[in-house]
């Protein structure tokens, strides 16, 4: 993609998060005074999860903008980890806002609290909606950026949310069982938390420069040393500078370099989804005088 294509593709991305978030954020302040106003447990888990959207979006919409930003004498590799940073920080806060859900929900079932349904009905139903616009406002950046697609699907997970507050209230219209407000909380927040924990790893993952997921190590090694003239693979690392952003760095020993061997191995790495790679040719022997030096 050019980098006018790039930019474009960007500014687009942002004015859809730009929309959502503004829809969201706005109804995040309105579902959490309803929510301590009708004492639903329920309505304020939901709204701790729409607060994990209002700051996927804003953490979606900030990554767009600085990851905008050139490559400096500071900032070799750009900014686009500014992503990962604030994803790990986010991360954080949602397992938190989890275990605090249900821990509360644990009391309200010990000792049942009153729930006014019509405020709880009324503030959910129009969560619902807010959530159907936003999700269709972002489904179309979601089919070509991850980015995208991590804020979209934040917000049909809290979709999902706000038709279980629904079914709660509904419940306890009809039948008066208000444990049913806690119990759903604490779905809820049980839904939260692997989500949470699987975003906390992968972001770790990037900071700690780790293999990125999908990349099998030793069919890559073993791809890179079936080509002609490769006698050894050694110092080979595969990162991700951001979320499906991949690099590799390798030295291969050859005794005489084949023509085209140099796009062999972009080829090979193209087919691991690693868009970036460098590569130091050695002869036989160069490598053998390193020692105390580990080289997977």
């Amino acid at each position: 993609m050019s980098e006018h294509g790039h930019s474009h593709g960007a500014n687009a991305n942002a004015r859809q998060l730009g929309i959502a978030l503004t829809l969201t954020g706005t109804f995040l302040v309105v579902e959490v005074i309803y929510g301590f106003l009708s004492g639903s447990l329920a309505l304020l888990s939901d709204a701790g999860h729409m607060l994990t959207d209002v700051m996927a979006l804003a953490l979606s919409l900030f990554a767009i903008r600085i990851g905008q930003r050139a490559a400096d004498r500071k900032r070799t590799f750009g900014y686009r980890r500014t992503e990962i940073l604030a994803a790990a920080v986010n991360a954080g806060v949602l397992f938190a806002i989890g275990l605090y859900i249900l821990f509360e929900a644990y009391g309200r079932l010990r000792e049942p609290v009153d729930v006014e349904t019509t405020p709880m009905l009324i503030v959910a139903v129009l969560g619902l909606l807010v959530n159907v616009v936003s999700a269709r406002i972002l489904v179309g950046g979601s089919q070509n950026s991850l980015n995208m697609k991590s804020a979209y699907l934040e917000v049909m997970g809290d979709l999902l949310g706000s038709v279980a507050v629904i079914a709660g209230a509904l419940i306890i219209r009809f039948t008066g069982l208000t444990w049913v407000d806690p119990v759903l909380g604490a779905l809820i927040g049980l839904w939260v938390l692997p989500r949470t924990w699987t975003l906390l790893k992968a972001s770790v993952n990037v900071l700690m420069e780790g293999v990125p997921e999908g990349v099998d190590l030793d069919t890559l090694r073993a791809e890179l040393t079936a080509l002609p003239g490769v006698e050894d693979v050694h110092d080979l690392h595969v990162w991700s500078i951001t979320s499906g952003e991949n690099s590799l760095t390798a030295h291969l020993t050859v005794k005489q370099a084949p023509p085209g061997l140099l796009a062999s191995v972009q080829a090979v790495a193209a087919r691991h989804g690693i868009g970036h790679a460098t590569v130091q040719l050695e002869v036989p022997g160069a490598h053998a005088g390193e020692k105390g030096h580990l080289h997977p």
